[in-house]
């Protein structure tokens, strides 16, 4: 049951992910042609999906047992905390960096990304 059960989370996280992913590319997309509100707006999409992770993921993630379950809990808020904050504030460069270290380079997955990996391992 518990392998089903990250299985499942997997395929949530991944969904997710790829509309992160499609939100950022959209926000590159808009700026140059419909300006930076257009961009902002992305951003805020992308924030609020992030802000809602954990919430939305509770259903799967409480099924995990042990350490391991609090671990990915906890990761999981980490995310909806920096993106609660981002949206709080209303920080476009903030809402831009979430899920990306200081040290991220062009074509390197994202935090969520890697996640998603680090989680498939464990199967």
């Amino acid at each position: 049951m518990q392998k089903q059960v990250l299985v499942d989370l997997i395929e949530f996280l991944e969904e997710k992910a790829t509309t992160v992913n499609r939100l950022e590319k959209e926000g590159d997309a808009v700026i140059d042609t419909e300006g930076q509100r257009a961009f902002q707006i992305k951003l805020e999409e992308k924030a609020e999906i992030l802000a809602a992770l954990g919430e939305d993921a509770w259903k799967l993630t409480k099924e995990i047992e042990g350490d391991f379950g609090r671990e990915i809990t906890q990761k999981l808020e980490q995310f909806s905390m920096s993106a609660s904050a981002a949206l709080r504030i209303g920080s476009v460069f903030f809402m831009t960096a979430l899920l990306y270290p200081e040290n991220h380079a062009p074509g390197e997955p994202n935090d969520l990304d890697s996640f998603i990996e680090e989680l498939k391992g464990k199967l």
